[in-house]
Order: structure tokens, then sequence, then C-alpha cells
């Protein structure tokens, strides 16, 4: 028999101070010592104010991609549920600190607690939520009691202006013009860093609101289009993707090889159309309209995308007014696969939750065009 699923807490870790627009180069450094000119065209459009760094002033490493996990998650502790309680521990990123071990092994090793059943979800923004289905899933299905989830990033590193000091020597050496193609410099206005944890178990907390997970879907279209979002290789004229392991140890210097890309156009001609169909494929399938939500918690990578969504929502017959949208992209950032959790404790924390209400999530991630979407009840 099917057991019923309930988020009863929901913690954050975001570390040091939140980094202003104006603060942003200062700590990321220039590239060829020269103000990007993408910086604030990328910033006006995405409506960032402030986000969070894993490292200091000086560009020194305050915190890995576990310890970010692991002080989330830790957060989630108290005398009625300990590090000792956990049953499954799975964890979504989309920057690892290694290939491996997995990211939910590293965590694993961070909790010290016993054997725990693990499960590393990698991707894009979709790994926090493949994340949060595994233990939906053990849960649900009996095989466990608890599940922890987390999602989190440390892209901070990724984007720091040393990483691509090769790449520019090697322009200039080939007598081009010494900056980095927008694909690369675009991303490194967006992304930030934290993590989220969710604790998920078979009842319901007698004492707080829960959320009930009524169900979780999920849909890909890359059977029909090739990769946007890519990082360890580089796109080629056909559009397949050549892997790092297949250049020479030089060329990962010199070409940026592991470096985030984003094919812009692709993104724009994609993002939103797969995402409204996909979102129309979710509520038909589950018999669910606009009427029955009361919460809306879209990742949005950028806040220009929001009107154009809400605009082809409403085309589709989905009519989500303002009031029902809830997002912190603007304070927190865009912390890819952490980023809907950091949107639901914030809100599960708020006081502002009536039991009853509805939420529906929903995750966009650009790697091959995939959509994760849940939904919930507050009991």
């Amino acid at each position: 028999m099917l057991k019923e699923v309930y988020i009863t807490k929901a913690s954050k870790f975001l570390p040091n101070e939140p980094i202003s627009n104006d603060e942003m180069e200062l700590v990321l450094g220039k590239i060829n010592n020269t103000p990007s000119k993408a910086r604030r065209i990328v910033l006006r459009n995405n409506g960032i104010q402030s986000r969070y760094y894993a490292i200091d002033n000086q560009g020194n490493v305050t915190h890995s991609n576990a310890d970010l996990t692991f002080l989330a998650i830790s957060e989630l502790f108290d005398d009625n549920f300990t590090s000792q309680d956990i049953e499954v521990l799975s964890c979504g990123t989309s920057t690892p600190d290694h290939l491996l071990p997995s990211h939910a092994a590293m965590v694993h090793g961070l909790l010290k607690n016993k054997s725990v059943e693990l499960n590393s979800s990698s991707g894009v923004c979709n790994s926090g939520m493949n994340a949060l289905k595994f233990g939906y899933l053990s849960v649900l299905s009996g095989s466990s009691n608890n599940a922890v989830c987390t999602g989190s990033e440390r892209v901070s590193t990724w984007m720091m202006a040393d990483k691509f000091e090769k790449e520019i020597e090697n322009l200039n050496d080939l007598e081009q013009q010494p900056i980095i193609a927008f694909k690369k410099d675009f991303l490194r206005w967006m992304l930030s860093d934290g993590a989220a944890a969710f604790l998920l178990q078979n009842k319901s907390n007698p004492e707080e609101l829960s959320l009930k997970i009524e169900w979780m879907d999920a849909y890909s279209y890359a059977h029909e289009i090739e990769a946007c979002m890519y990082a360890g290789g580089d796109k080629l004229e056909d559009g397949s993707i050549k892997p790092w392991s297949d250049y020479k140890a030089e060329e990962w210097l010199t070409e940026s090889v592991f470096s985030l890309k984003q094919d812009v156009k692709i993104l724009d001609k994609h993002i939103l159309t797969k995402g409204v169909e996909s979102m129309k494929s979710a509520m038909d399938k589950h018999q669910i309209t606009a009427d029955q939500i009361d919460y809306f918690l879209p990742h949005i990578s950028s806040n220009f995308f929001k009107k154009g969504l809400q605009d082809q929502l409403a085309e589709a017959g989905i009519v989500l007014e303002d009031e029902k949208w809830f997002m912190n992209l603007f304070k927190v950032g865009n912390v890819g696969s952490a980023s809907i959790y950091l949107m639901l404790e914030e809100l599960f924390n708020s006081g502002n939750l009536k039991k009853g209400q509805k939420i529906l999530l929903s995750v966009p991630e650009s790697g091959r065009f995939s959509y994760s979407y849940a939904y919930l009840t507050v009991c």
C-alpha cells in the first residue's frame, strides 16, 4: 500500500554576506583586466539585486558544495529528528565538488551519522527536483520512513576571472579580439551559491504545518532539441558536444572547456514554449486548473522571462494572477538546482500558509530542455 508523503521541515544555508550588483566584478575579477560589456545588460534584464558566493572578497574559498549542503541539512535537526534518524539522503546539484565520489557521498561523509541509502542526482536545475522525487518515491513506496532531499550549487569558483586567463592569452596569440564569448560571460552575472534541504516523512508534523506531496511529474525534450547549457565540453557545428576527455590537456585551459556555457538563441526559442507545453500536460494529466493553485513557485533564471511565461500560460488557458506568484530571485539570485528549495523554504517558514492551500512548483532546465513539477497541499 502506498504511503502519504509530507515535507515536514525546510531549511537553507546561504554563505557569507550578500553581494550587490556593484560588488560582483570586484569579487569575481575582471577578465583581461577589462570591465565586462555584458554585465549591466544581463543584470538589468535578470532583475537580481543580490546573491551569495562561497568565496570571500579576496576570492578565497570559504565553503565547498558539500559544506553548503551539510550546513543546510544541519538546520533540519532538533530533539525530534537528528542525523541518526536519516534513512535516505538524496542530493542534487549541477556543480559537484568532484567527478567522483558522488556529491551525496561527500555530504554523507560530513554528516558522520550512520549508514544510509544515498542518491546523487546530476544535471542542471532539475537535479534538485530529481533528488526530491527519489526521496518522495522512496517514502511513497514504503521503502523508507523518511528522506532528506537537497538542492545546492557552488558555482562562484567556476566564474572567477583567472579561469579564463589562458583562453584570453590564446586569443591574443591568434590575434583575435580578447573577449570571451557571450555564452560564457552571460552566465557570470546570472548564477550564485547556496543550498537548501527538505525533510520528507510518511506522517505529517502534528505541531506545525506540513506540505503533502500530491504528485510529481517530469518531461524531457532532449529527443527534439540539442543542448543549450553545458560544461565540460564544447558544442560542434552539428550540435553534438565534444567531451572534455577528447580534448588535449592544454586545451582544457586555452578553450575554457570546463566553463559553463549557454546558447542564448536556443534558450529564447524553446524555454517558454516547452515550459507551457509541459505544464499544461502535467495539469491536464492530474486534472487541476489554475483556480486550484494558491501559490505558483516557478524557478525562473531571469525576471526577463516572467511576463512572457505568464502571457503564454494565459494563452494556453492557465491564468495565474500576479498575487499567486512567489519568487525570491531578486534577493538570493539564480541558485540553479537549489532555487526551488530556497523559494519553498521561504514560503514554508513565512507564517503565511494556511491549511488547505495548494502550491505548484515548476522547474525548467535548459541543459537539453527538461521540466519538473510538484503539487503540494498545506496541511
